[in-house]
């Protein structure tokens, strides 16, 4: 007799299926059918596999199901406690399990609990969508958008080389990078990365990067826009420290460190909206980001 395929086995068929092209030692460009309009959430430090991801997970499904996401993004920190694949069924494949089965592909970046134990085990991972590699660019709709989803735990002279090449060959509408320690944050327990501003921002400005998102700090936080580009601090899809916002530093527009919460993100020709959303559903912040100065 057949034995009967289990959950985990039926979510990497599925991902087996729907499995863009990545060619590993190049950039994984991920083919997908021409859009007007991409969808997604960001969400990141949320691989706890406790009560509030999975708050978190329900609230995403919800929104999904409003709207249809095209894919879900993450900013890091994907597995608790030290990104070891042995607890990928209970702090991922589980919770996220309606998201799974409705063909939402995850996309994520490493952070620093994930790269203890779990580095291969994660970009090795068919649900994560790595292809093998510690970074890599996405590219979404026609021409639409670009993400680049880098490797802030190892940050080299052959990353930031990468990525210079790959910005500047960039022609997407909207170029978005993803990684997780921020450059910007005022979140008292971490707070922006000097070491990584003085690297990447350079290369943000000068090739016409619109939004940045990371987590690590467990809050939600955006900036005014530094230099023309839009940060996001989105750093507590798991566990949120409560109180841990600076509320007088310079460079901060709003913030949230209440509750857990989520993004979901939106671009077209025209602008890229975005929604803050707490595990309760409350919006705690939304708004739109233009095009940049010199774009048409």
């Amino acid at each position: 007799m057949k034995e009967k395929m289990t959950r985990r086995q039926a979510l990497l068929s599925l991902a087996t299926l729907a499995a863009g092209t990545v060619i590993k030692g190049t950039p994984a460009l991920v083919a997908q059918p021409a859009k007007t309009r991409v969808r997604f959430p960001v969400v990141g430090d949320w691989g706890t596999g406790d009560h509030d991801e999975i708050g978190i997970a329900k609230q995403m499904f919800q929104a999904h199901q409003r709207a249809p996401f095209d894919f879900a993004i993450s900013a890091g920190d994907n597995i608790y406690p030290n990104g070891s694949g042995r607890y990928f069924g209970k702090h991922f494949e589980q919770p996220f399990a309606a998201l799974l089965e409705d063909r939402v592909k995850f996309y994520t970046v490493l952070g620093n609990h994930d790269v203890r134990d779990g580095r291969q085990d994660q970009v090795r991972y068919p649900l994560f969508n790595m292809g093998g590699t510690n970074y890599y660019t996405l590219n979404q709709g026609d021409g639409l958008l670009d993400l680049f989803m880098l490797d802030s735990t190892d940050l080299d002279n052959t990353q930031l080389g990468w990525a210079e090449q790959q910005l500047k060959a960039s022609t997407a509408r909207w170029k978005v990078a993803v990684f997780h320690h921020p450059l910007y944050s005022s979140g008292k327990k971490h707070g922006s990365d000097l070491g990584l501003r003085r690297q990447l921002e350079p290369l943000f400005v000068r090739y016409g990067v619109n939004a940045v998102f990371s987590g690590h700090d467990h809050i939600y936080e955006r900036t005014k826009p530094q230099q023309g580009i839009q940060y996001f601090v989105t750093g507590a899809g798991g566990e949120t420290r409560r109180g841990d916002v600076n509320l007088n530093s310079p460079f901060r527009a709003t913030s949230f460190d209440e509750d857990n919460h989520f993004m979901v993100v939106e671009a077209d020709h025209d602008r890229i909206s975005f929604q803050a959303i707490s595990e309760t559903g409350r919006v705690v912040d939304s708004g739109v980001i233009g095009p940049r100065d010199g774009q048409v």
